[in-house]
């Protein structure tokens, strides 16, 4: 297994910074709305009217623990990481674009979910475009974004508009899937690339991406790592030992790497950005080496599932899922539970160097 910081200081830090949020309250600074992008780890329910069935949530026994109880078309058994950052900064969940489409093609009416930020994110994106047209790659997403845009400039005037989303918080958790695409049997992607090649491709594309909002309007990000990806239970199950597949952990690594130095090289291109990012994978990786810390109990096996770790097929109407969720670092074969993903929204909001550099959300929202 690929290792990350797992000593005891480490442990240390993120058990504080988790017991400091929870002692503390929301955010005392406004932040007028939050513009997400990424993939299925932050859908909102974009996916929702796709045509393939395994890019969908919105059907149980997702959303068991959501306070409808009801699955809205996110990949969790409750809320996702941007459901909680939302709270911690007072404001309500971002709506996914999706439902808003009419309004945003018209270009009619200023809507208030729109102020209050808009959800782009869908569930199998990448950074890369993706071979699939029923997919929403990052790109797409982002032009999805100009539309609101130009409804924010048309309404609020260009000054404002301009001031609203410099205050905003624009997320941005994207990679696995194409970190994933890279080692699909089916792909002729590693036949093109080889692992460093193709991160630094990922980078580049997504650094084009981040300008391209910087030019919109984007002064604030929020962008997460990769994962230890290597370790869910789709790619244990694949191998004979049941233990994290070394090669995909590797190329995450490589890629967060690679993006960190993006961000620094942004940050001094155009001084007027600020940022924090999120080392997705080293506390992933340390919930995994202890999980006892987070009150987690399993990390191999999905909750939600069948099969060998719950891992063959994914969380279906006909699948069965734990009552112990909380205990579970996934919920099913490649996605959180509702408590790991607060656990990561916690330490986004509140956490300390190196879990969250150059500053963590509490301190962007105020600079």
């Amino acid at each position: 297994m690929a290792t990350g910081p797992s000593s005891l200081n480490f442990t240390t830090s993120l058990f504080l910074s988790i017991l400091l949020l929870a002692a503390g309250g929301l955010c005392e600074s406004s932040v007028p709305g939050t513009y997400i992008f990424g993939d299925s780890l932050v859908d909102v329910g974009n996916n929702n009217d796709l045509s393939q069935p395994e890019v969908k949530a919105n059907f149980r026994h997702n959303g068991v623990d959501f306070p409808t109880g009801e699955a809205t078309g996110r990949f969790s058994n409750g809320k996702n990481s941007v459901d909680f950052l939302a709270e911690k900064v007072g404001l309500p969940s971002a709506p996914p674009y999706m439902s808003l489409l009419p309004l945003s093609r018209q270009l009619i009416g200023l809507n208030t979910d729109l102020v209050t930020g808009v959800n782009f994110a869908s569930g199998g994106a990448g950074i890369l475009n993706a071979s699939n047209e029923d997919l929403i790659p990052l790109t797409e997403q982002v032009d999805y974004y100009t539309l609101v845009h130009d409804i924010l400039t048309k309404q609020m005037g260009p000054d404002e508009a301009q001031a609203h989303l410099s205050k905003s918080l624009f997320v941005v958790v994207i990679g696995s899937n194409d970190v994933f695409g890279y080692f699909n049997k089916s792909s002729n992607v590693s036949k093109q690339y080889t692992p460093q090649q193709y991160v630094e491709l990922m980078v580049s594309t997504l650094k084009g991406l981040l300008k391209r909002l910087d030019e919109l309007g984007a002064r604030k990000f929020v962008v997460s790592g990769v994962g230890e990806i290597g370790c869910c239970p789709a790619l244990r199950k694949e191998n004979p030992s049941g233990e994290c597949i070394v090669e995909v952990n590797t190329c995450a690594t490589m890629f967060n790497d690679g993006l960190k130095a993006m961000l620094q090289e942004l940050k001094t291109e155009s001084s007027d950005i600020n940022y924090t990012y999120f080392e997705t994978y080293a506390v992933m990786n340390d919930i995994i080496q202890h999980p006892e810390t987070y009150g987690i109990t399993e990390v191999k096996e999905a909750c939600c599932g069948r099969g060998n770790l719950n891992a063959d097929d994914f969380c279906l109407p006909t699948s069965t899922y734990c009552s112990n969720r909380k205990e579970h670092l996934f919920w099913d074969l490649y996605h959180p539970t509702e408590h790991t993903s607060s656990i990561f929204a916690n330490l986004i909001y509140n956490g300390s160097q190196p879990i969250t550099t150059p500053v963590n959300v509490e301190q962007l929202v105020n600079i």
